[in-house]
């Protein structure tokens, strides 16, 4: 059998791809190297411009929802908290999340391989794909492996991506605690170095971590500012906590997104939002586009290809080049950053939760705003 379409990868771009492409009429397999459900070392926390663009409801899967987030800095004085009607940020566990997906993808035909492991792929105008137990062919693969992705290396690619490190915890605190930080999702910029630290509760417990999300000259010492951080969110015990450390790409591949009949998306493009490291929602919305250009290109490769840059053109790539500049600033130039935050921080909070409500981009002119902005602080 060859199929028009072979998935790598069950997360939210895998899962989200094959729902799209067996939906537009195409015979479809997901090829996943873990029994499903599993555990995915995740924040977990999925904002709503990608949440309302679900095409099913995902609420039996929910952990928590967040109407409230708060922003905390380093600098002293600086937290700010946005509120929307809807839920900005909603908590998810990966397991039963992406496993949500992938059987609703089921229900449109698409057949699912679990507990084989790609090994190897032979290119061509059809595919053949080798696994820890089988071969299959496709006309058609997309990788959505995730960070490491095997399959963009198989299939030739070089690294070419920021790969930024993170390391959380999902902890069980006492009930005044969990009680106490149970009111909102928080964020504390600066909690790390060029990074920040996070407090996501779940139904019963806490995912806590930190992250370094810009190159740094020196490997940050992760578990340190994570204990420390607990202490900045007055935790001073913790019942149980599990360790899982990651990385996360927060530049996309500057060497293409398809080569032959491999198309890249989510993690594996590295398609994280540049600022936030969030990448849950353009993981499901560019395995999305893949999905679209592969069905509008009548089983054309290189018309698939044209159909794929473009969509990833109208709107993907031109939100991460900004972003990529925009979390230099926010990051290395602290000064100027504060700066900001002192006279307009609000302001900047409720912007960035409109990008978390999918009700903006981030501005392509925002060097020009910031010196508009300065110029009336200083000469008003």
């Amino acid at each position: 059998m060859i199929y028009d379409v072979a998935v790598i990868g069950s997360g939210p771009s895998g899962a989200s791809a094959a729902f799209h492409a067996a939906k537009l009429g195409l015979k479809t397999i997901i090829i996943e190297k873990e029994i499903l459900p599993r555990y995915k070392t995740c924040g977990g926390g999925f904002v709503f411009r990608g949440r309302k663009h679900m095409p099913f409801d995902i609420s039996k899967v929910v952990e928590k929802e967040f109407n409230a987030v708060d922003i905390v800095f380093d600098a002293k004085n600086l937290a700010f908290k946005t509120k929307r009607s809807s839920p900005i940020v909603t908590m998810i566990m990966r397991d039963t999340f992406d496993h949500l997906i992938v059987k609703e993808a089921q229900k449109h035909g698409v057949g699912l391989i679990q507990g084989e492991a790609l090994i190897e792929i032979e290119l061509g105008h059809v595919a053949t794909l080798k696994t820890t137990r089988n071969e299959f062919q496709a006309k058609f693969v997309i990788a959505a492996d995730g960070a490491l992705s095997p399959t963009a290396k198989l299939a030739g690619w070089q690294e070419t991506r920021m790969m930024c490190p993170a390391l959380e915890y999902e902890i069980k605190v006492p009930d005044e605690d969990f009680k106490r930080l149970s009111a909102s999702a928080r964020f504390d910029i600066d909690a790390v170095p060029l990074g920040y630290g996070w407090c996501f509760p779940k139904k019963n417990h806490l995912s806590v971590g930190v992250g370094n999300f810009m190159k740094n000259k020196k490997s940050p010492k992760l578990k340190l500012y994570y204990e420390r951080y607990l202490d900045t969110i007055g935790v001073k015990k913790v019942l149980s906590s599990e360790a899982h450390g990651f990385i996360i790409p927060i530049t996309p591949r500057s060497d293409g997104f398809v080569k032959n009949n491999v198309f890249l998306i989510g993690d594996a493009a590295g398609f994280a939002d540049p600022v936030t490291a969030e990448g849950i929602s353009n993981a499901i919305y560019s395995g999305k586009i893949a999905a679209q250009a592969i069905a509008e290109s009548d089983s054309n490769l290189k018309q698939a290809e044209v159909n794929y840059y473009e969509k990833l053109n109208e709107k993907l790539l031109p939100e991460l080049k900004t972003g990529v500049k925009l979390a230099k600033l926010f990051y290395e130039n602290k000064r100027l950053r504060n700066l900001m935050l002192k006279k307009f921080g609000q302001h900047l909070a409720d912007g960035m939760t409109d990008v978390f409500m999918g009700e903006r981009t981030y501005p392509h002119d925002f060097k020009k705003s910031i010196s508009k902005r300065l110029k009336r602080t200083v000469f008003r």
